[in-house]
């Protein structure tokens, strides 16, 4: 049997995803979306960084940056393309809440918001995800990953408030921790967790919707197990989502120009051994690849 008999699902194919024309990004730097990545413990800032690149090489206007107080002054002057916000964060450096007078403002302006990418703690998490849920406006397109996947089986209410406009990046381990069951292969594990918190679902190129479609990358290289690449994935979803494509449209072209990126500097640097950072620096070629050829 060929690969593509095989794979489940629709292939993600640059023919497949001409079909899905991405809007114009024009007008100013609202106009083509901003988006807020809420995230970077004090260990880990560079998580809620790349999510947020990320977001801004496939066409985001605006950026934003939630992280913890202690690291925001260095966020900031290493990231003179966002705002920066700090966030209260504990003794060992871990985010603890997202409260209304810091992050507010930012969070009704957002046309994606982003929680999970470099935070370390699960009551801190939690919080932060309560938080969120209380300052959202309707609509509002939302992508957890890393720590926030983690805590979503314990907060029926949050998946309850985001279902129909939630987008989650998991991988093998987070997505035995959202259905609390033995490993399954990725397509059967992004369906059910699809159906089980009303999210578009990506895992291991995989893309599920609640409505049961599936569709499957027919890109990426086993280089992109690297740390830092979720993190460069779900900026990529998000900052799609902020231009307006639909959730299932913008998580089908993030993983491919995730998978695309990969394969580039596979080509290009090795099969083993490229960065996260220039997975982030390969999006804007690979999206215009995908979009002209």
């Amino acid at each position: 049997m060929d690969a593509d008999a095989a794979r489940p699902g629709v292939a993600i194919t640059p023919a497949l995803l001409r079909t899905w024309a991405l809007p114009d990004r024009t007008g100013d730097k609202d106009d083509r979306g901003g988006v807020l990545v809420i995230g970077g413990a004090r260990r880990t800032p560079g998580a809620a960084l790349l999510a947020g690149l990320a977001a801004l090489r496939v066409g985001a206007g605006r950026l934003t940056l939630a992280v913890a107080e202690s690291v925001a002054p260095t966020l900031a002057v290493a990231t003179p393309e966002a705002g920066v916000l700090g966030l209260p964060e504990g003794p060992a450096g871990a985010v603890l809440r997202a409260p209304r007078d810091v992050v507010g403002d930012e969070v009704a302006r957002a046309a994606a918001v982003v929680v999970g990418p470099g935070l370390d703690d699960a009551a801190g998490t939690r919080a932060v995800l309560e938080d969120v849920c209380a300052l959202l406006e309707d609509g509002t397109p939302v992508l957890l990953d890393a720590f926030a996947l983690g805590v979503l089986p314990d907060l029926d209410d949050v998946h309850d408030r985001l279902a129909g406009r939630l987008v989650l990046t998991p991988n093998t381990q987070e997505a035995q921790r959202l259905l609390d069951d033995a490993d399954r292969p990725p397509h059967d594990a992004a369906r059910a967790i699809a159906e089980r918190y009303g999210a578009v679902v990506a895992l291991s190129g995989v893309v599920a919707t609640p409505a049961g479609e599936l569709w499957s990358s027919a890109s990426g290289h086993s280089g992109l197990g690297t740390s830092g690449s979720g993190d460069v994935l779900a900026g990529a979803v998000a900052g799609l989502l902020a231009g307006g494509t639909d959730l299932p449209r913008a998580t089908c072209w993030g993983v491919a120009l995730h998978g695309a990126a990969g394969d580039r500097l596979a080509a290009g640097v090795g099969p083993v051994g490229f960065l996260a950072r220039e997975l982030v620096d390969a999006l804007p070629a690979s999206l215009l690849e995908l979009q002209v050829h």
